[in-house]
């Protein structure tokens, strides 16, 4: 847990006056259900019986001989409903805010998949449920978009600033100070301010405590431990059970975009650009130029396009115990082919730079003991970016043939 809201130096509640109360209302709430036994027991009965904890830990036996190292085995967090490992948190924070009588839920998304999640999460327990996205991530994610809808929430297009998460971010952090009494916003990332970070990190840290319990079921001697990061909700959660331990090694991916300058990447604890500072209500690593303002990012994943880091994660990679690596776009296009093809799985865009990073660090680790990587999601999502870098030609043609049937107001069934 955090001290008083801060990791180290980083944290805090940096909000105006409207926002101090519902986050205190909201820490006191939290503390609370995380020692009633009704909710707790609620809680695990959904993520069984509705996410479909726990989720595999597979031995990826063909990567392994392939990259000769360490033994690679992979947390199938795709596998969770929705499709990824957002769910755990958007779940944990809707029955929180149904118990504190909450009717309406908001939330920001860039990938799509926590806003799928918060979605699927207010269609199964009766709650109202907007969306904010900024408007180019509802462009490259419109598979998510689709469902959102599908699942009855409204999904605003944010068109302000740069159009992605962060701008996201701060639509839905006007909403909630617009509409205290009867919203919660259902914060997807390890982030913001206190109590946000600590109770991400909460629900995600089933993951971590899963491959826990299934390493030592199974004799796994784990070296490293790898998860892509964002803003940082998979790998907090991921690594959550092995913070205070010196083994294993912590490595966190981050964009590393088409290249090191400025606006080319995502890159806060590795980029020439990052620096300490406050920026939506909490104080971590940013890229900022020097008036403290936002710099522009770029990666070929919406989830990880984010200018900023989780305030523990940012203290985590300053003390030595979490190490950062940046993963290029292109980098991560070849670690999701490596995995379909040898394993037939299909990482998201994110996961996938985890999985470039357990394919660099593989040799690294004796054979004896295990690489996991944190697959935070599945791949489906990603067609709309995939598909034109994979299979360009066909791709066009499809897009074509789609838009002549539209037009046309052709069945499918009847378009040739």
């Amino acid at each position: 847990m955090s001290d008083n809201g801060f990791f180290d130096n980083y944290g805090g509640k940096y909000v105006a006056e409207v926002l101090r109360r519902p986050l205190d209302e909201l820490e006191v709430a939290f503390k609370n259900a995380m020692q009633d036994k009704e909710f707790l027991n609620e809680l695990e009965v959904i993520r069984r019986d509705y996410i479909g904890r726990e989720t595999p830990l597979y031995f990826a036996k063909t990567a392994t001989e392939i990259l000769g190292g360490a033994q690679i085995y992979i947390k199938l967090e795709g596998l969770a409903n929705t499709g990824a490992h957002k769910i755990n948190n958007a779940i944990g924070q809707c029955l929180l805010a149904k118990r504190m009588g909450k009717k309406r839920i908001i939330a920001e998304t860039g990938a799509g998949q926590h806003g799928l999640a918060t979605a699927a999460a207010c269609a199964k327990l009766g709650l109202d449920c907007t969306i904010y996205m900024g408007e180019v991530d509802v462009r490259r994610q419109q598979p998510n978009v689709a469902s959102m809808e599908l699942y009855g929430a409204k999904v605003h297009p944010v068109t302000s600033g740069s159009r992605t998460l962060k701008d996201a971010v701060n639509e839905a952090m006007r909403d909630w100070a617009s509409n205290p009494d009867t919203t919660h916003y259902v914060l997807g990332s390890a982030l913001g301010p206190s109590p946000f970070p600590d109770i991400v990190r909460e629900f995600q840290s089933v993951i971590g405590r899963e491959v826990k319990k299934q390493a030592e079921e199974r004799g796994i001697k784990i070296g490293a431990m790898v998860a892509c990061v964002g803003g940082g909700s998979n790998s907090i959660g991921f690594f959550e059970p092995f913070i205070n331990e010196k083994t294993p090694r912590l490595i966190g991916a981050e964009a590393g975009g088409i290249g090191p300058g400025v606006g080319e990447n995502a890159s806060r604890m590795t980029g020439n650009a990052s620096r300490d500072g406050i920026l939506q209500g909490y104080k971590s690593r940013f890229l900022l130029d020097e008036d403290g303002q936002a710099l522009p990012t770029r990666s070929i994943s919406a989830g990880l396009d984010y200018c900023g880091i989780g305030p523990q994660l940012a203290a985590l990679g300053k003390s030595g115990r979490v190490e950062f690596t940046s993963i290029l776009d292109k980098d991560a296009l070849e670690a999701v082919k490596f995995f379909a093809r040898n394993e037939g799985i299909l990482f998201a865009l994110e996961s996938a730079h985890a999985g470039a990073a357990a394919i660099k660090i593989a040799r690294e680790i004796p054979k004896d003991q295990a690489v996991i990587i944190n697959m935070s999601g599945r791949g489906d999502k990603d067609v709309f970016i995939t598909s034109p870098v994979f299979r360009p030609e066909q791709w066009l043609e499809f897009l074509k043939h789609e838009v002549t049937r539209l037009e046309g107001g052709t069945d499918i069934h009847d378009a040739k």
